[in-house]
């Protein structure tokens, strides 16, 4: 195709919309030499996109112009991130300088003033935001000259209402992450959703220290001859912290970053080092392993500022380990190879124990270099590694388990609440299922965690009901009924509602029985 068809130019500023994102701004740049472009035989651009300084290669279908298309795409917009994305196209719209940039002939007053007004943008005071955005519109008038239709009062005036509303959207984004509960929830509804139970009462989520130092009998019968390379580590949650122990027991040499850094220190006493963000997770080891709560948490580590995206390149090994969907999967998958890394899902069946004991079953797809070099890490995780073909399979398989498990435990909770309702001992149906065919390790310990009523944590109901949503929607792309799965995901989500998420699964009994 020759150039002259192109709809778009260098330097234009665009809204570009990857598969499974919203549009987002962003402006075609010739590409950086390491963003290889996709073998599409289609008109596509390399964009840049503002805020998060990421590249993609997008095709023209999915391009709108970002002026044409302001009001329409930003009208719902109230995110932070999407606010210092428009704060730095509307400053790429005066000076033409990408942010990061040097401003070439542009003087050192000048490019002051012009990063004060930016970060006024940001920031939480009122009259210095208003200012900010009054001389930016001053600004712009200027630079696009008499000549313009934009030019004039009308458009002065358009420029003010746009800078109040942003300020605004970034006012109600703070006032949001002080009062959380104020913006997810009516008040008329909220009092009748929150009255406590009368009939069950919630106990106080479980929570027990993991002993780091000692290796479990499982792993030192593996005699594991760990890789001389160095690995990364994303999220030390019930299920992370416990691969990590293993990688480090079995000597493996692990770089750490958590959310939250309080559980860092006990894992760099163990061994282990830490990082301050993904990025320098990434920049610092070979191949970097995540394993994260949900798949909006696995985006924003891989597509977030300072997150893996900025790092990678043809030297470095991306695993997910997070629990997701395997059209999430394959857009991680393509990012991580447009940056020319190699990429790979690996999810995980097995509870909180498993995951200690090094005893998980390891569901794999992607990248077959990259499983081979992983497999002194799988050996330490589990029992068993399967490797399943390309990128997504791994993902529906472990869905395809996850609802039997799910239909399985909301029987399960159903029954023994019928038996205690009949008059039944919960005791003896356990001893005879014990001598049916039902005869199956989770079933009975499930059942046991049931009748003592504490349900410590082992999987996270809430993870478990994520699961059934997403298995939901997987067989809706597939026109595939799941008639008891839907059912099931109403059990979990009511107990979760109920306020045992961060339980055991096991707690979707307060649900059947109450």
């Amino acid at each position: 195709m020759s150039s002259d068809q192109f709809k778009f130019r260098i330097g234009d500023p665009v809204w570009a919309k990857m598969k499974g994102f919203s549009p987002w701004p962003g402006v075609v740049v010739l590409p950086p030499p390491e963003v290889k472009r996709p073998a599409i035989k289609k008109a596509m651009h390399c964009v840049n996109f503002f805020g998060t300084k990421d590249f993609a290669w997008i095709e023209e279908t999915s391009m709108k112009p970002y002026e044409e298309y302001r009001e329409t795409l930003t009208k719902d917009k109230k995110s932070k991130a999407m606010v210092q994305a428009l704060a730095e196209v509307e400053k790429y719209l005066i000076d033409r300088v990408l942010p990061g940039q040097s401003t070439g002939a542009s003087s050192p007053s000048k490019m002051k003033d012009e990063d004060s007004e930016f970060d006024a943008l940001l920031s939480g005071d009122k009259s210095t935001k208003k200012s900010a955005k009054k001389e930016g519109g001053r600004k712009r008038n200027v630079s696009e000259g008499s000549g313009s239709t934009a030019s004039g009062p009308a458009s002065s005036s358009t420029t003010k209402k746009r800078g109040r509303k942003e300020a605004k959207h970034l006012k109600m984004d703070e006032d949001r992450d002080a009062s959380p509960v104020q913006y997810s929830k009516k008040p008329s509804v909220s009092n009748l959703l929150d009255r406590p139970n009368a009939m069950a009462a919630r106990p106080a989520s479980p929570t027990v220290g993991m002993d780091l130092v000692t290796s479990s009998q499982t792993l030192r019968e593996k005699d594991i001859q760990p890789s001389k390379l160095n690995f990364g580590f994303l999220g030390l949650g019930i299920m992370g912290s416990g691969m990590v122990k293993n990688l480090l027991n079995s000597g493996h040499n692990v770089t750490v970053w958590n959310r939250t850094t309080e559980k860092v220190k006990d894992f760099v006493e163990a061994g282990a080092k830490e990082a301050l963000t993904p990025s320098d997770v990434i920049a610092e080891c070979d191949i970097t392993f995540s394993c994260v709560s949900d798949p909006q948490s696995a985006k924003e580590l891989v597509f977030g500022n300072c997150g893996v995206l900025q790092e990678i390149n043809t030297t470095k090994g991306y695993v997910e380990m997070t629990s997701i969907d395997s059209d999430t999967s394959q857009d991680i998958a393509e990012a991580i190879s447009l940056k020319g890394g190699r990429y790979l899902e690996a999810q995980i069946q097995g509870s909180k124990g498993q995951a200690q004991d090094g005893t998980l079953v390891v569901l794999v797809a992607g990248d077959r270099s990259l499983f081979d070099d992983c497999q002194s890490c799988f050996q330490a995780m589990g029992k068993n590694s399967f490797y399943l073909g390309e990128v997504g399979n791994a993902s529906k398989m472990n869905l395809v388990l996850q609802t039997m498990i799910g239909v399985t435990l909301a029987g399960l909770a159903e029954g023994m609440a019928l038996a205690d309702r009949a008059g039944l001992q919960q005791k003896d149906v356990l001893e005879v299922l014990e001598l049916t065919g039902l005869n199956c390790p989770a079933i009975l310990q499930k059942g046991k965690a049931i009748i003592e009523g504490g349900f410590p944590t082992h999987q996270p109901l809430q993870h478990m009901q994520k699961d059934l949503k997403l298995s939901l929607n997987m067989g809706d792309q597939l026109e595939q009924p799941l008639p008891l799965t839907a059912t099931a995901n109403e059990v979990f989500k009511h107990a979760k509602r109920l306020g045992y998420g961060e339980h055991d699964v096991s707690a979707v009994y307060i649900r059947a029985r109450f």
